[in-house]
C-alpha cells in the first residue's frame, strides 16, 4: 500500500478509470455482437444501423486510447465486410 499521499490519489484515481475503460470495453463488445447477431439473422437494414453505432463508438474507444487505433480500424473493417456481405 503507498505511503505518499500523491500515490494514494494516484491509486484511485487508476480505479476510476480502469473502471470506465471496462465499462467502454464492454459496450463495444455488446455493439459488436448486436451486429454479428443481425447478420448472422441476414437482416441487412438493422445489421446497417447496428454497424452505424457500433463504429461511432469503436473511433471513440480508439481516439481515447482505451483500445489502440489499428485494433478499432481492423474491428470496424471486419463488420463492415460481414455486413456488405448480406445479400
Amino acid at each position: 500500500m503507498a505511503n505518499i499521499k500523491s500515490a494514494k490519489k494516484r491509486i484511485l484515481v487508476i480505479e476510476t478509470k480502469t473502471l470506465r475503460n471496462r465499462i467502454i470495453k464492454s459496450k463495444l463488445k455488446t455493439l459488436v455482437k448486436k451486429v454479428d447477431a443481425a447478420v448472422a439473422a441476414g437482416d441487412k437494414a438493422l445489421a446497417t444501423t447496428c454497424l452505424k453505432d457500433a463504429v461511432v463508438a469503436i473511433d471513440k474507444a480508439a481516439a481515447k486510447g482505451i483500445i489502440h487505433k489499428n485494433n478499432a480500424a481492423r474491428k470496424v473493417s471486419r463488420l463492415t465486410i460481414a455486413v456488405n456481405k448480406i445479400a
